[in-house]
């Protein structure tokens, strides 16, 4: 039975809301079909687990089930019949992690000049995305067809190592949402009254006393296709329960309930009002569509606008050479000679499990390590090297996901950020590292001043 909006609460509980047929409708258009028989998406997926780094991933049929239980749910990135594209912003707060919950008006807020620097690129190359609220962000969907031109153009863009078919399109996709990530960095950080980076490295603290940011999502980027989800619409958000944070923090009863929604007739202040009623978010669903546009043009635009830039051309430069061969690791890249980097760095290479996962170690080990002329790909394939040992027991960290490809992604990166002038390295000193949380007693004590690289230098001018 559907969900009727005039009945009580005490007798229709908020998750009867998911089982109604309008969010079910629009939950399937999300999935790239007017039922589940057509849909485009090859599987759905828990979002808000314990552990976000693991797949869990459902087939379609089980869609029904999962919206009555009203569970968090994702869609495949990966499509049959399209490629998506896809950019997530969210707030992040590094010392108060529920403070996007506990207040979303603010965190929201600061995230305003941001968006309208977004939103102010896409229209310039004519693309209209799915526009999407989430706990946290914002979310930009859109598609292209597969067997396109432009998806031809993307797979012979640059020749990624190890990459075929859709794969390759997805590896040369990345390098294009960097170069739309970093101009929506250059635009926006001079208007943001808190710091603005790509991923969610660590900031230090700003006039709040806290360590937040905004950022710019493209860590999807950095996996293999199939390993990643897009929410889906109409669904509820459960991230502030389901990671503990809540809990944590003694803030349950502070956090309102969270449904994402589709930026509809309405500004974001009025969507965080909506999202929270389920009689608000049910007549939203039935005036409204979740099909992805097809943007191909723009997104061709946008194409043309990377081919001809400066980041273009630092990512031809990343790519003229290759990882060391695995079997000759023991010879090249497990002698890095560790003792010429400042403790911080040393730490993070002696313990990278789990510091260089984090988007701060890896950046670390990146800036130390261009400083020493190292060739940003060498510095992917030590980082690599690394994640590939089984000393430090990763376990099944890697199941589904691809240390090769996480390495290059985000060394690239941050060796890009430094060529194309966008990393100021105004953070690079021993005072920031402490407030960042990654300093660490070292013998002989260190300082991070005498590894300040030159970008030019160091990242064009590779022997």
């Amino acid at each position: 039975m559907d969900f009727d909006p005039a009945q009580d609460d005490a007798v229709a509980p908020p998750e009867a809301l998911f089982s109604d047929a309008a969010i079910r409708n629009r939950v399937i258009e999300f999935l790239g079909g007017r039922d589940l028989g057509s849909a485009t998406g090859i599987y759905i997926g828990l979002c808000d687990c314990p552990n976000p780094a693991k797949i869990q991933r459902r087939p379609l049929d089980e869609l029904d089930r999962l919206l009555a239980c009203g569970e968090g749910i994702a869609r495949s990135l990966y499509d049959t019949h399209s490629i998506l594209v896809h950019l997530d912003v969210e707030y992040v707060n590094h010392d108060a992690p529920a403070a996007a919950f506990t207040d979303p008006w603010r965190a929201f807020r600061l995230q305003e000049p941001l968006i309208a620097k977004i939103e102010e690129l896409l229209s310039g190359w004519g693309i209209r995305p799915l526009h999407l609220l989430t706990g946290q962000g914002h979310h930009f969907v859109w598609r292209f067809p597969r067997g396109s031109d432009l998806e031809r153009r993307l797979r012979h863009l640059m020749p990624c190592a190890g990459r075929e078919g859709g794969e390759q399109v997805f590896a040369n996709l990345a390098l294009v949402m960097e170069y739309f990530a970093h101009r929506i960095k250059a635009l926006a950080e001079p208007e943001s009254a808190i710091p603005v980076e790509i991923t969610a490295s660590h900031v230090v603290p700003g006039e709040s006393g806290h360590r937040e940011l905004i950022s710019i999502d493209i860590s999807e980027y950095g996996d293999p296709l199939a390993s990643r989800t897009i929410r889906i619409p109409f669904t509820r958000y459960r991230k502030p329960w389901s990671s503990g944070i809540a809990k944590h923090h003694g803030v349950e009863e502070e956090i309102g309930p969270c449904v994402c929604i589709p930026l509809h007739e309405m500004d974001v202040m009025q969507a965080l009002t909506l999202r929270q009623d389920p009689r608000d978010v049910l007549s939203l669903a039935r005036r409204c569509c979740m099909l992805i546009p097809e943007e191909g043009e723009g997104t061709g635009h946008l194409l043309d606008e990377y081919i001809g830039s400066t980041l273009r051309a630092f990512h031809q430069r990343f790519y003229e050479t290759e990882h060391d061969p695995p079997e000759t690791w023991p010879h090249t890249y497990a002698r890095t000679p560790l003792h010429d980097l400042p403790g911080c760095a040393r730490h993070v290479l002696t313990f990278p499990n789990d510091l260089l996962l984090k988007p701060s170690g890896m950046r670390l080990i990146t800036r130390c390590l261009i400083e020493r002329g190292w060739h940003p790909r060498h510095i992917a394939g030590l980082v690599r090297s690394k994640f590939e040992d089984p000393v430090f027991q990763w376990g099944d960290s890697w199941c589904g996901y691809s240390p090769s490809m996480r390495a290059d992604f985000y060394v690239r990166l941050y060796s890009g950020l430094l060529a194309t002038g966008l990393d100021r390295l105004a953070d690079f000193h021993c005072e920031a590292a402490r407030s960042q949380g990654f300093c660490w007693p070292a013998e002989p004590p260190c300082e991070l001043h005498p590894f300040l690289p030159d970008p030019v230098k160091t990242v064009f001018s590779i022997p």
